[in-house]
């Protein structure tokens, strides 16, 4: 005689059937999630690899490559820096576009715009001097040096700021080993972030369209370098 009892059970190992089989279901959808996320952001800079010769490339622990080459007879460094850890606002991708070639330069020279204490990516709070800002640099940004910084310097920095757009610039660096520029890429869908708690970012490849700018800018920024070196020297 089929009991009450009976039935209990076989609905009990029905259910931690069905509750297994979503456990299952559910890391393998995360697993596929996962392999989906590592396969984007390794091919976040496939689009702009065609504008380098000499190219080299190597994947970060963050998932994200890490890429080298030359680009119009100057080497470039190119990664990109997940930031999750700035309170009080979304989760931020940078991209960092680096000169790595000697400047004539006496001292190292940072402009940060909006600067928080906790940029990761940068030594700026290290450096020991604090830069007076003349007049007509934006409001928002400070200046820090390991040395003396001429006026011609701040003035050559003055007009590079006024073609660079300050609400994507993160930070410039001047310095005799090479200059760089941290530009904001991408910020969490505020949504999903506030919601689940996701800050997946790199999912649009970087285009050309946003780099080729950047690397004209340091190119043009090392030739004026290299023009009021000269000029202090005559």
């Amino acid at each position: 005689m089929f009991l009450w009892k009976d039935f209990m059970a076989i609905a009990s190992v029905l259910i931690g059937l069905l509750c297994l089989a979503a456990i299952v279901l559910v890391a393998v959808l995360l697993r596929r999630q996962s392999l989906a996320r590592q396969s984007m952001r390794a091919r976040y800079f496939d689009g702009v690899m065609p504008l380098f010769s000499d190219l080299r490339a190597s994947l970060v622990p963050t998932g994200f490559p890490r890429i080298s080459g030359v680009y119009q007879g100057r080497e470039f460094d190119l990664q990109v820096v997940p930031d999750t850890l700035t309170l009080r606002k979304l989760p931020t991708l940078w991209l960092l576009v680096t000169l790595p070639s000697a400047q004539l330069v006496k001292s190292s020279l940072h402009l940060m715009m909006r600067p928080t204490g906790v940029e990761s990516f940068s030594n700026f709070a290290t450096l020991p001097r604090q830069v007076t800002q003349p007049r007509g640099y934006p409001a928002d940004c400070a200046m820090r040096s390991d040395g003396d910084v001429a006026p011609a310097l701040l003035d050559l920095v003055a007009r590079q700021l006024a073609v660079l757009d300050q609400d994507k610039l993160k930070e410039l660096v001047i310095t005799p080993k090479g200059l760089r520029l941290v530009w904001l890429i991408e910020e969490a869908d505020r949504g999903r972030y506030l919601i689940f708690r996701d800050a997946e970012m790199g999912r649009a490849p970087l285009g050309p369209p946003l780099l080729t700018p950047l690397l004209q800018v340091l190119t043009d920024l090392e030739c004026r370098l290299t023009e009021l070196a000269k000029s202090e020297a005559a």
